[in-house]
């Protein structure tokens, strides 16, 4: 086995763009298909919320009111999962982080010694983004997605797990629109911050899943080349 000092990792990746603009499903994606680390904060979320924790039922009430859920509450989550996983050592793809200008600033001192290679917004038009989410489904139980027009195949229940799959409760039209104006007040200068440190690209994502997914790869891969990154 290569020595850890110099053995090639993958790439350190972090998924912008709007709500319904498709970062859970990429950042699924990628994780697959480089063996990387995902962090999604939508899940750890939920994850606490079903959990029954205070931090799950607090972050529960911002989601569901479609708020952001606050900066310090988020910042602590991620930076214990990226310190108590090995995986993030060896690449990751961040989904939902950093969604505003105080946690990108944070993230970059969390990775201190290990910076970024590629920050990627996915660009997709509002009134796409809308229908997406108005047919958007997900597992009550493990959080897999659907649509209304990609169901599962029996009478809504989960293929993965065999638990509900549902309406997410923040993806109502008035959460949704409450989010898109946070997103331009919030995570707009996420972007600005990145496009400064010369780590920004942008992927049209209102095409179909897997040609988005394609272009993805071809852009990480002409920034990225693993046999010449170290740990």
């Amino acid at each position: 086995m290569p020595d850890a000092a110099t053995e090639p990792r993958g790439p350190r990746l972090v998924l912008l763009g709007k709500q319904g603009a498709g970062k859970g499903t990429q950042a699924v994606r990628l994780e697959e298909h480089y063996r990387i680390f995902r962090l999604s904060t939508g899940d750890l979320f939920r994850d606490a919320a079903a959990a029954g924790t205070e931090l799950g039922r607090e972050a529960k009430g911002y989601i569901d009111r479609g708020f952001l859920v606050p900066d310090d509450i988020v910042i602590g989550l991620v930076r214990e999962q990226l310190a108590i996983d090995d995986r993030a050592q060896h690449g990751f793809v961040l989904d939902g982080f950093p969604r505003t200008r105080q946690q990108a600033a944070e993230l970059d001192k969390i990775l201190d010694g290990c910076p970024l290679d590629l920050a990627v917004d996915l660009d997709v038009p509002t009134e796409v983004v809308l229908q997406r989410i108005a047919g958007r489904r997900v597992c009550s139980n493990c959080g897999a997605n659907y649509h209304v027009d990609n169901p599962p195949e029996h009478n809504w229940t989960c293929d993965v797990c065999g638990h509900e799959v549902v309406q997410r409760e923040d993806d109502t039209p008035e959460a949704v629109m409450r989010r898109l104006e946070l997103y331009e007040m919030k995570t707009l200068p996420v972007i600005q911050h990145y496009r400064r440190a010369g780590i920004l690209a942008h992927v049209d994502a209102s095409d179909e899943t897997e040609e988005v997914f394609k272009r993805l790869v071809e852009l990480v891969d002409s920034y990225f080349d693993a046999g010449s990154r170290a740990l």
